[in-house]
């Protein structure tokens, strides 16, 4: 898929991977990029920047994502690809409460689901359409440190493996964006473990983006090393948990 001449949405816009997303998608061609943020303030100046539009909204409610695709198709017209990109990092162990659970939950997976349950079925309709949901290397591996995340985020590729195992011969185009540490706010202190291969920029991160975009390939991975990571998990499990038991520990030493 090339991304010239098309309507795009992306949410989580106004910053980080979002951003440099709008950025690229705007230097590529796109006739429409949509900018979704809770933050509209700074979606506004992503928009301004390049040409596009921005909209206020809160991805761990559904009817916002609802009226976010229903705003692009009825002003803009068909949505090519929707960008499913707004995540956050919150909680740590098993006994956090519910409340952060349920928002984490909602913003990290639901999001997702909520958007494929209203595209899914139009983009059907018409032929095709792209999904792009990112996701991260914690939900391939896991995420030392964070349970909340590991499960969210393996939750948010479960969901992406299932759209284009369902859906891949009847027009609908998957793929995840499963990254290690990328400087953004969410690593703004620090990326922990996650960095163990080196911090990148979020420009090289969307490069590896369009050229998966356009080879219409599933898996995007900014850094390889983590290809190798999942052959060496999926052929022993227990050796590899019992290697990420030890990077856990040289971690809490560290620190």
């Amino acid at each position: 898929m090339e991304l010239k001449d098309k309507t795009i949405v992306v949410t989580g816009g106004a910053s980080g991977i979002g951003r440099e997303m709008c950025r690229r998608f705007h230097r590529e061609g796109a006739k429409n990029v949509v900018v979704a943020d809770l933050n509209f303030e700074d979606a506004t100046s992503v928009a301004e920047e390049i040409n596009g539009i921005a909209r206020k909204v809160d991805v761990s409610a559904e009817n916002d994502i609802v009226e976010l695709i229903d705003f692009t198709e009825a002003n803009l017209g068909p949505i090519d690809l929707f960008c499913s990109n707004a995540g956050i990092g919150l909680g740590r162990d098993i006994d956090e409460p519910d409340e952060v659970w349920e928002k984490i939950w909602h913003v990290n997976t639901m999001s997702h689901v909520w958007a494929a349950r209203k595209l899914v079925p139009i983009m059907e309709k018409r032929g095709g359409g792209y999904l792009l949901s990112t996701a991260s290397a914690a939900g391939l591996l896991s995420q030392i440190g964070s349970v909340t995340y590991a499960v969210t985020k393996h939750a948010a590729v479960a969901l992406a493996e299932w759209l284009a195992i369902t859906y891949g011969e009847r027009g609908i185009k998957v793929s995840v964006l499963c990254p290690q540490a990328v400087r953004t706010a969410m690593t703004a202190g620090g990326a922990g473990v996650a960095a163990v291969d080196g911090m990148i920029e979020p420009d090289i991160a969307v490069d590896a983006v369009v050229e998966t975009i356009r080879e219409e390939r599933f898996l995007v991975l900014p850094h390889p090393e983590v290809a190798e990571y999942i052959k060496r998990k999926t052929s022993d499990y227990d050796r590899w948990i019992a290697g990420m038991r030890r990077l856990q520990r040289t971690f809490s030493e560290s620190q």
